[in-house]
């Protein structure tokens, strides 16, 4: 498949087949990943892929699985979110989250080594980490999507994260940016649409 292809194809999906993916693909997708640049030149990036139920269970613990439609309308309110496309897509998203990691035929927890605290850099450059691992994901997502698999990414809060390093023993020195969960959309499928943007209203030449 061509690139700009799979950039086309490539889509989030939140309802997931109860179906595996099969182990070499997950590991051609995650090596599609480690041919993403790094800020270090070192890719120390590595790569949890918790398939075991129990232990998925488990890990997707505190992630809240009672939220309802009417909730994430509360909570976008509550964020200020006001346009309707944007709106729409977090009120069929967010009732979602647990589920998704749950039947994904496929969960990966990818980590990244990070020196300082995420959250108080002391610098721009101290996020350079960070960055380089959404590089990373985003291959692993085109990689994916290139094989009619499809994803999605959550990112953890707090207590989620310390839970995460907890159950899967990862050093304290490695950030986790989101779980990563991939595989086969339902048929029934309804599909997310994004905000139209003209691609010419949004590039300038020599400034603003």
């Amino acid at each position: 498949m061509e690139v700009v292809e799979a950039i086309e194809r490539r889509r989030t999906v939140r309802d997931f087949q109860e179906k595996p993916v099969d182990p070499e693909i997950i590991r051609k997708i995650i090596e599609a990943g480690l041919h993403a640049p790094s800020n270090d030149h070192l890719r120390q990036w590595e790569f949890i892929v918790v398939n075991n139920p129990p232990v998925r269970r488990a890990l997707i613990s505190k992630v809240n699985k009672n939220l309802t439609a009417g909730d994430s309308a509360r909570l976008l309110d509550k964020w200020g979110f006001t346009d309707p496309t944007q709106r729409e897509m977090y009120i069929d998203g967010i009732p979602k989250q647990y589920r998704m990691l749950l039947t994904a035929g496929c969960l990966i927890i990818p980590c990244f080594r990070q020196e300082t605290p995420l959250l108080k850099p002391k610098n721009l450059s101290a996020l350079n980490g960070f960055a380089s691992i959404w590089c990373c994901i985003e291959n692993m997502l085109l990689a994916a999507a290139a094989e009619g698999i499809y994803g999605v990414t959550r990112i953890p809060f707090d207590r989620e994260i310390k839970h995460i390093k907890a159950t899967l023993g990862i050093p304290p020195k490695y950030g986790i940016p989101c779980y990563l969960a991939f595989g086969y959309p339902v048929k029934e499928i309804k599909p997310v649409l994004q905000k139209p943007v003209r691609t010419e209203e949004r590039i300038h030449y020599d400034k603003w």
